[in-house]
């Protein structure tokens, strides 16, 4: 993915490319790996699914947000993790998943989810406000690509930022978005 990055950043221009600085390290060791380093976004987008703990991430991610800095975090839906099963006709599946918080991905791997009160709990507790939340890929997710399009693509985002924006649909949605912002 780095080597991906500093490809996509050698083609920009050099204002640009100096504002870039690429470093490896767990996205954990993070605050200790860019020498205690402040930011004004932090964000961290479908990366707490795949973590057993989601506790030293969220610790980095609001140790590195500035006073006032923005911290975003996509995480998977514990709420709806049943509705992946049922799309799929996997109705066993879906009958235990109504008492788990963790599912195998599209991709085959073993993954967990998050509730927007517990992470909003946990970065209030780290000194981060949530200021909002939205819901992620609710009418879109499991779309096949051979799916033939009978709208144009504008109205379907258009469908799908109404809803990430609305009760009850955002909280059926796959995945949220959670901001806060650094007291």
């Amino acid at each position: 993915m780095l080597e991906r990055a500093a490809q996509q950043i050698a083609v920009e221009d050099d204002d640009v490319a100096r504002r870039v600085l690429l470093v490896e390290a767990a996205g954990e060791d993070a605050p200790d790996a860019l020498d205690g380093g402040e930011f004004g976004g932090v964000l961290c987008h479908g990366v707490l699914m795949y973590l057993d703990d989601p506790a030293p991430m969220v610790d980095a991610l609001c140790a590195l947000a500035e006073p006032g800095g923005i911290v975003s975090i996509v995480a998977k839906n514990v709420e709806v993790i049943a509705a992946r099963h049922a799309h799929e006709g996997d109705w066993a599946g879906a009958l235990a998943a109504f008492d788990s918080d963790r599912q195998i991905n599209g991709l085959g791997v073993d993954t967990r989810g998050d509730s927007v009160e517990k992470l909003s709990a946990m970065l209030t507790d780290r000194g981060v406000d949530p200021v909002a939340w939205h819901g992620v890929r609710l009418f879109t997710d499991g779309w096949a690509p051979d799916r033939p399009a009978t709208d144009p693509e504008d109205l379907v985002l258009q469908v799908e930022l109404t809803a990430s924006q609305r009760d009850p649909y955002r909280r059926l949605s796959r995945l949220f978005h959670l901001l806060g912002r650094r007291r």
